[in-house]
């Protein structure tokens, strides 16, 4: 690592899933192999070609803001504010009054306030333009949830929020770790936000043929690499992580997970929705984040995957492992993909799965990808986890995202030794 860089770890970790809320529920469902599957009951959706998603039942916004500012949000911003909140609790990060220059907010959203969008819109044909609610905009825009955290923490550094699809929360912790390593900031509250499990989204995804339609087995229809696959699971989340400057972090005595040593990103320049076959552009962010980090390749212990479960997707991403490790070194690199549990959380994904992966180095443990039978031929030649964790050292961890667009991130994470 160049000795221009600052040091950059995590100390905070919050995160709202399906399969828990607050990391440590989180953890252990993801450890257990639990899947966060079931029918949708956000809207009624006994039209619609899926059924099912991954939603965070047990969310109620109103725990972590008052009545008042919950109305004014989308539901996607309610889950980057509770999460951020409780990343920061979780860190122990002094909040000052006043608010702080030092501290930054970037996180990712893949489309923002749909729900918003689809109720104001069902206002404007029903009862006419001057029925628009005037928070129609702050509310569905996708930068919001990075906004709200900003205002409802004071925090005035670097704020952002990229919207990169499926790669949108890698970016959000990679636009992060470089927001502290130029100087900008002491602290950033990093991740993702995504509440897409809408009537339009969920039409809209089955129209593509993206979705699971494993409406009689929920649990089991998210299944990366098996034979069995038939698309992804929507799940919805905010998983947000504080990054903070290393120095800044020993000074006060905090509790370091670990460390953010590297970042890559690419574009496949290739098409709207389907990964480039020849697996050049996700390879060359891999190789990118480990050469930031001053990773080799016999370094890696676990790959969380993008790992989807759709039929293109997953044995692309096998590919992509094999370019960028080389076939022989990837044959021993474990993988998962937490997705097969959690769903396919899009613009909150790479927060989760960071986070995940940043808790495997901790517990020295490997979550697996459950519902993995059969595994598909055009998926080996890595070493899957499958189906249940797996305990041993875990010192370096790779964490991909691949979007729609082409967009490709991935992020180093590295065991703190001092």
């Amino acid at each position: 690592m160049s000795d221009r860089k600052r040091r950059v770890v995590i100390t905070g970790i919050g995160m709202i899933t399906s399969i828990g809320i607050g990391r440590d529920a989180v953890w252990e469902s993801a450890v257990a192999g639990r899947s966060g599957a079931g029918p949708i009951t956000l809207f009624d959706a006994s039209a619609h070609v899926t059924t099912f998603a991954c939603q965070a039942n047990d969310f109620d916004p109103v725990g972590y803001m008052d009545h008042k500012s919950a109305r004014r949000m989308d539901r996607f911003a309610q889950l980057a504010v509770a999460a951020g909140k409780m990343a920061v609790e979780d860190a122990r990060l002094p909040i000052d009054a006043n608010g702080s220059d030092r501290f930054g907010v970037i996180v990712a959203s893949g489309v923002g306030g749909l729900q918003t969008f689809e109720d104001q819109v069902a206002v404007l044909i029903e009862r006419g333009p001057t029925r628009v609610s005037p928070l129609f905009i702050p509310m569905m825009i996708a930068n919001m949830g990075a906004a709200q955290l900003s205002m409802a923490l004071k925090f005035r550094g670097p704020l952002s929020c990229p919207v990169t699809a499926c790669a949108s929360g890698n970016h959000a912790i990679g636009d992060a770790l470089e927001a502290i390593r130029r100087g900008h900031a002491d602290a950033m509250l990093a991740g993702g936000a995504e509440a897409a499990i809408t009537p339009i989204s969920i039409a809209a995804f089955n129209s593509m043929k993206a979705l699971s339609t494993r409406n009689d087995d929920p649990a089991a229809a998210s299944r990366p690499f098996d034979t069995g696959r038939d698309g992804f699971v929507m799940g919805e989340a905010g998983a947000v992580l504080v990054l903070e400057e290393l120095g800044h972090a020993e000074a006060r005595g905090a509790d370091i997970w670990c460390e953010v040593v590297g970042y890559g990103m690419s574009g496949d320049a290739h098409h709207l929705t389907e990964p480039d076959p020849t697996g050049h552009a996700p390879a060359l962010a891999m190789r990118m984040a480990m050469a930031d980090g001053d990773i080799a390749a016999e370094d890696v212990d676990y790959i969380n995957v993008h790992g989807t479960s759709t039929p293109v997707g997953d044995p692309s991403e096998i590919r992509v492992i094999q370019m960028a490790l080389g076939a022989e070194t990837a044959a021993n690199v474990a993988v998962s993909s937490t997705k097969s549990m959690h769903g396919h959380c899009l613009g909150a994904t790479g927060g989760v799965e960071a986070a995940l992966g940043a808790m495997s180095i901790r517990e020295r443990t490997i979550p697996p990808t459950i519902n993995l039978a059969d595994l598909d031929p055009s998926c080996v030649g890595v070493d899957h986890v499958a189906n249940a964790a797996r305990q041993g050292d875990v010192d370096v961890v790779l964490s991909n995202g691949f979007g729609f667009g082409g967009h490709n991130a991935t992020i180093a994470l590295r065991r703190y030794n001092g």
